[in-house]
């Protein structure tokens, strides 16, 4: 555990921001390692995931949060905002995240919700590596900072890692004065609360959303029903759902091959991510729209 002093600080900072600007990406590069799934399709995040940090004056638990949207018809969607909703009045410091030289509605939207709960934040400028020459950031800027009284304006890029330093350090100096809130880390020593169950569930999501591209947008969900040691590794059985019995062959694929595929890359890249062999076996369910159906999303932990 890190020796605390007077001016040691700890707290939640949440990561809030439209759609695909980047807050997944953001939060895997602040904690260096990956806890949250990413891919170029809006709205990848559904849950509310915790990163930690520490620093030798600060314990950061960075909280990743699913994209504010207005368009929330579905079930599934209003549940994703109520979710980012609730980080942002629970955290002790917003950090949003906006895409450099990039204002529309939902950045307002977002930034209305931040006003309204009356959090202090600060803004994380991400991408700016797309931003060339770099002089053109300056107007965005100046701009931003007279939308609302922010704490700090940080440029960033995420997929670069470029200046999470100063992002770092600028959200722990904001935090309150603090004994560490985790003093032992998450069980087992992990950076995140979430476990191996969720995990594995994630990135067999993330590796289907990828393979699948607009094939079947939101209609997917990933439920594991199944994990047991056996010689000398872990066997997990996963239920892949979709909400549509025609989605069934299209997740499948011709003689299975794409289903094969999506086994493939998910099993070695949780074999690096829990530093260890696991055998998975996927299987396509259909539960008729289970993104509608309060009852499904509860079942499925999305509520």
């Amino acid at each position: 555990m890190t020796e605390t002093s007077a001016e040691f600080r700890c707290g939640f900072a949440a990561l809030v921001g439209r759609p695909n600007v980047g807050k997944s990406t953001l939060l895997n590069a602040l904690v260096g390692q990956k806890v949250s799934i990413v891919t170029p399709r809006p709205q990848t995040t559904r849950h509310r995931i915790v990163g930690l940090l520490q620093l030798p004056n600060a314990q950061i638990a960075f909280v990743d949060t699913p994209g504010l949207h207005s368009q929330a018809k579905r079930a599934l969607n209003k549940a994703m905002n109520r979710t980012a909703a609730a980080a942002l009045e629970d955290a002790d410091l917003v950090v949003f995240v906006v895409e450099a030289l990039v204002w529309n509605e939902e950045d307002e939207l977002v930034l209305q919700r931040i006003a309204r709960a009356g959090r202090p934040v600060l803004v994380a400028v991400n991408k700016v590596d797309k931003v060339k020459p770099r002089e053109r950031l300056l107007p965005y800027l100046a701009e931003l900072d007279r939308r609302h009284g922010f704490l700090a304006l940080v440029p960033v890029s995420a997929l670069k890692e470029k200046n999470l330093d100063d992002l770092r350090q600028a959200i722990a100096a904001r935090l309150p004065v603090s004994v560490p809130l985790f003093p032992d880390l998450f069980p087992g020593g992990e950076l995140t609360d979430r476990g191996v169950e969720f995990r594995i569930a994630e990135m067999i999501r993330e590796k289907l959303t990828l393979e699948l591209n607009q094939e079947v947008p939101y209609g997917i969900a990933v439920e594991v029903e199944r994990m047991a040691e056996e010689d000398g590794q872990l066997t997990v059985d996963a239920a892949i759902w979709v909400d549509r019995e025609g989605q069934k062959p299209i997740v499948i694929g011709a003689k299975g091959e794409r289903l094969k595929r999506v086994g493939t890359s998910a099993r070695l890249a949780l074999n690096g991510l829990l530093g260890r062999r696991l055998h998975l076996n996927l299987w396509v369910k259909v539960r008729e729209n289970w993104a509608d159906n309060a009852r499904a999303l509860r079942e499925l932990g999305l509520e």
